[in-house]
């Protein structure tokens, strides 16, 4: 399943379900309505904050907008399989990241934690947007650099390294040098 062409009818579909307007659910998100109308059209695919704060007004898991099917056991994904995951981009008009997550558990029904494989591009931006959401995240760099501005603080990891974070603080994830990074990420977000 390519998530790049579902998250935005899923979304569209729950929110009509429980009689949501497009106006009512930008409120509830504090999300302008066009980058929602965007979002369910499938015009562009938001990261994670946007995502998150989408499932929490709609009173569903992140995880609902990439589900793949009902599996009730473990789930297992092997390396030759990630291609073929579940994926989606932050690299909307309005993102300045080229961030592209690889879901490791689209499979896995009423689960409580997110993990990904993200690989990260450099970006030309030098003033990153922070975003933020409820829940946590564990960072564990698989390859490269990733530098990771929380709060007012600036943190630069390098492979092997890793960083548990409340996400509820301004952060933003990205390459901490000119060459393209890959992070294993779980993000938990309560729902």
């Amino acid at each position: 399943m390519a998530a790049e062409k579902n998250v935005g009818e899923k979304i569209k579909q729950i929110r009509e379900l429980k009689k949501v307007s497009l106006e009512e659910l930008s409120e509830r998100t504090n999300l302008d309505i066009a980058l929602v109308k965007k979002v369910e059209d499938e015009k562009v695919v938001p990261s994670l904050a946007p995502l998150i704060k989408i499932a929490r007004a709609l009173g569903v898991r992140l995880g609902t907008f990439l589900d793949d099917s009902d599996q009730l056991g473990p789930v297992v994904v092997r390396a030759e399989e990630h291609a073929q995951g579940v994926r989606f981009v932050s690299q909307g008009a309005e993102a300045r990241e080229h961030l592209n997550f690889l879901s490791l558990a689209s499979d896995k029904a009423g689960r409580h934690m997110e993990p990904f494989i993200v690989e990260i591009e450099p970006s030309q931006q030098s003033d990153y947007m922070l975003s933020s959401h409820e829940g946590e995240e564990f960072i564990y760099v698989l390859e490269g650099e990733v530098e990771i501005n929380y709060g007012k603080d600036v943190y630069l990891l390098k492979k092997g390294d890793s960083i548990y974070m409340d996400s509820i603080v301004s952060h933003n994830v990205h390459v901490g040098s000119n060459l393209p990074a890959k992070i294993l990420a779980v993000v938990y977000a309560p729902f």
